[in-house]
Formats: structure tokens, sequence, C-alpha cells
């Protein structure tokens, strides 16, 4: 618990920045628009149409589609500016609605005795009509900052820190207190927000002015607070800092610390570690120069981004091809094998597997379409998936994404047959889970690889040199322990990296 009250002040620092910003400009933006609606009646459909829209897409994708859109427009695709934009796009429609369904309540009779007294329309508006509907402004402005207090927390896969990061991070590594962490400060923090917002409203309302100068001076601290810390952050990336990246499970955490430790130390600077990233939003933020180092899986490389669908004989020329890849067509540079092979494979109950007679791919095809398959997220739209089905000819029952933590234990209480397993989790072990052969190689080789960004290969050949050393230094045995210690027996990623390094240094020193 104390490690994780430890980052607290960091990333609800973070969260504070993205929600207090966002709901600044989508109250800027939502307000004047919901007067033109009103005003200019044929605008109503395609501008209340066009913000339903956006709310109806999924947040985490209208967070993602941002890194890809926001890079083909030569802006910064990861961290802070995709995440604000997403929730600035989330948290108009409450208000924007609010607006215009608030003006409209108001009295006819009102509205023609203020004309009939000569008011021009902009003192009919700003006297009569807005006093009139601010009740149900204030409203949506209270729904739009519960939402975006929520919504914030789904930033963290485009790089933007926040609450998020206890949530993610805890739910991969199965660590209860970090997800409580997270839960709870998120919920303080929007009960918080929707407070200050609910005492604005009733002291404006009542034309307290005391209250209203009270209320307005916190928000005005806060947001003091807020623009300080969004400088202070700007300066210490002025001044240079390196990013190492890591994607959204156990062993990226583990291997990403050991990363930032090892350029640190080789560097004597700054590592920041930008955590939970998706698969393609990580190896975009490297080519982009937004993160300087990570570790893939030449299988990623070879299926997703060369966009292969043939495997070698020889695993060594698949990392051959992805080197040559990385280097000419991107400017990465591929560092190192770490000395594992992190693929993924299809895994099953051993009581099951063995009862049916199942120990390759090829002997559970029969039993298939009796079969529930469980898969990560993206697995089910990955090459490695059409593969299997197509060299095999699988077809199942059903088929579920859900998210990787869930999958092993799903496995083991039987609530699916198969999963997409990764093949040094630990958890493999901790819930008897059997590996199925690819005897006929419908799955690259996964060989786990230290990338580099061009800014960390011309600006720091010392880091090079430090992570160079890691190559060949981590076998499947040792990182599928690593994993274990963290998925179930509490370690922290930090820790378990921080060991690994003691025991590589002083073997180091002893050859």
């Amino acid at each position: 618990m104390i490690e994780q009250l430890a980052l607290l002040p960091e990333l609800l620092t973070a969260h504070l920045q993205l929600t207090l910003l966002a709901l600044l400009v989508g109250t800027a933006v939502s307000i004047p628009a919901g007067v033109l609606v009103t005003r200019v009646r044929w605008l109503d459909q395609p501008v209340l149409g066009l913000a339903s829209v956006i709310q109806t897409v999924p947040s985490l994708a209208l967070l993602a589609v941002m890194v890809p859109l926001l890079a083909a427009l030569g802006f910064r695709s990861i961290g802070f500016f995709p995440a604000f934009i997403g929730l600035v796009l989330y948290s108009i429609l409450p208000i924007l609605r609010n607006t215009v369904s608030g003006l409209a309540t108001v009295d006819p009779a009102l509205i023609e005795a203020a004309r009939g007294v000569g008011m021009t329309p902009g003192q009919r508006l700003r006297r009569v009509e807005l006093p009139l509907a601010l009740p149900v402004i204030f409203a949506g402005l209270r729904t739009a900052t519960v939402l975006t207090v929520g919504v914030a927390t789904l930033s963290t896969p485009v790089g933007a820190p926040s609450l998020g990061n206890y949530i993610f991070s805890g739910l991969q590594t199965r660590n209860l207190t970090a997800v409580l962490v997270g839960c709870v400060a998120a919920a303080a923090l929007a009960l918080l927000l929707d407070g200050l917002v609910r005492a604005l409203g009733v002291a404006v309302l009542r034309q307290r002015r005391g209250w209203t100068a009270a209320v307005l001076t916190m928000f005005g601290l806060l947001y003091g607070y807020t623009g300080a810390s969004l400088v202070r952050d700007g300066r210490a990336w002025d001044r240079g800092r390196i990013a190492v990246g890591a994607k959204t499970f156990t062993e990226q955490y583990i291997l990403s610390d050991i990363l930032a430790r090892q350029i640190g130390e080789a560097t004597g600077m700054r590592v920041d570690v930008v955590s939970s990233l998706g698969s393609t939003v990580a190896f975009d933020a490297l080519r982009a120069g937004e993160i300087d180092a990570y570790v893939d899986y030449s299988g990623t490389i070879w299926a997703t981004i060369m966009r292969r669908d043939t495997v070698p004989q020889a695993r060594g020329d698949v990392l051959t091809e992805v080197r040559r890849f990385l280097s000419e067509q991107h400017g990465i540079e591929l560092v190192g094998a770490l000395g594992f092979e992190n693929a993924y494979a299809l895994a099953m109950r051993r009581r099951q597997a063995e009862a049916s007679g199942i120990g390759r791919i090829s002997e559970l095809a029969p039993y298939a379409p009796r079969m529930v398959i469980g898969g990560d997220y993206e697995f089910f739209a990955r090459p490695e998936w059409e593969a299997l089905r197509r060299i095999y000819g699988l077809a199942f029952q059903g088929q579920r994404s859900m998210d990787s933590s869930l999958m092993y234990q799903a496995a083991a209480n039987g609530d699916v047959d198969v999963i997409s397993a990764f093949s040094t989790d630990g958890r493999l072990a901790a819930f008897d889970l059997v590996v199925l052969e690819d005897e006929r190689g419908a799955i690259p080789p996964y060989d786990a690889v230290i990338l580099a960004g061009a800014r960390l290969i011309q600006e720091h050949p010392a880091a090079i040199a430090a992570l160079r050393q890691l190559e060949g230094q981590i076998d499947a045995d040792r990182m599928r322990g690593m994993n274990l210690m963290v998925d179930q027996q509490g370690a922290s990623p930090a820790s378990v990296a921080d060991a690994f390094l003691r025991d590589f240094r002083s073997s180091a020193l002893r050859r």
C-alpha cells in the first residue's frame, strides 16, 4: 500500500491536468455552440447529431484513434495531447445538449417582455435567457465533470499518465491494492469536482457573492496548480530526458524497468517509463521519437508491422529480416535479443488435455467444434489467429475476447476450454495449464528484442552500449520466474527488475 500511495501525487496531478483542462475547453466550446444552435435553428440536427455520434464511439477507441490521426498531422501522438483532445470531445455533448435544452425552456413571454422594454438580443441573452437556463446548464456541466474524470482513466494506453495507471497495471499484475487505490482516488476526485460545480451553481443561482467568490477561488487554485505542473513537466522535457515504453502485461512492466535502470546507470539521465501502451501505439511512438526504447517481439513485428503471412524455416531468419526492415524502413535499431521467446500459444487445462489425448494443435482440431476459445483483445484480429485456423483447420464453437489478465483464471475455472496464452507467462504453471505444440509452425518466432529509436542511437551511444550488455542474458525460465514473482507472489515489477540487475551486475563483475 505504501508503494502505491507514493505514486498518488504524480498520477493524481496528471489526472487533474487532463480533467480540468478538458472541461475548461469543452465548456468554452459547448455553451457558445449551444447558444448558436438556438439562434440558427438549421444547425440543431447536424451539431447535436455530430456530438451524439462522438459520444457513441467507445471512449478507449476514440482515444486510440487520436494517436495515428495526430501522427499523420505531424503532432505529438502519444501522451497528454491525444488524451486531452479525446476528453474534450467526450465532454461536449452533455454541456451542449443541456445548454440547448435550458435555453429552449425559457418562457417565450419573458423573452417578449424583454424585447418590449427595448433590450437588444445580446441583452436578452445575458440578462434573461442564460440566467433562467443556468440550472439546466449546470446539470450538464456536472454530468460532463463526472464523465470526464471516469474516461480520463482510459488515457493510459495512449501514453498519458493518469489514475488509470493503477487500474491497468493492477489488473495485469493481479495487484488488487493498486486497482483499489486507482478506483477510490478516481471516485474521490469525481465527487470533489462534482461538489465544487454544484456549489458554484447554487451560489450563482442564489446570488450569494461570497459563496461564489469562495468556490471560484478554489477552482482558481486547482487550475493554478494544474497550469504550474504542466509548465514544470514541459520544462523537464525541454531539458531532455529518456523515455522507455511498456505494453500492457506483467513481462513488459518488468523489462521496461530493467531497461530504464540500465540506461539511467549508463547515462546519469532521468529515464521515465511510459507504461501500459497499446502494441501498435508503442511501435508508432518509437518511430515518431516519443519514446526512445522498449522491448518488442520479433513475431509481432513480422506479422503485424511487416504483415508477413508465411514463416521462414529458420528462427534466425526472422530476426535477420526484422532487423533489416526496422533499420531501412524506420531508422530503428534492433539492439539485441534478450535470450528468450514469448510466443503466442494455445493452452488448456492439463487434466482436460491429458484426458482427451491432446498435446498438439493438430490433435485439438477434432475437439474444437465442441469447445470455446478465449483470447486477449487483439488476438482474434491478428494474422497468427488466421494462420492457426487455416493451417490446422480450427473451427471452435465460440470465441471470447477478454482482458489477458483474466484468461488464465477463465481456463482454470472451465469458463473457456482453450486460451491464447503467452509462452513465458508464469500463470501457465500457477494454473496448471499445458501449452499445445505448434508442430506445423503457424506461429512465427517471438524472440524478445530491445528496440531503440533514432534519438537514443545518435545522442546516447552509452545507453545503446548498456542495453547491448543485456543481449542473451534472460532465458525463458528466468523470465517465467520473474513473471510469477509479480503475478503470484505479489512482488512489484520494480523490485523484480532491481533483483535481476543486482544478479546481472554481480555476475558481470565475477566474469
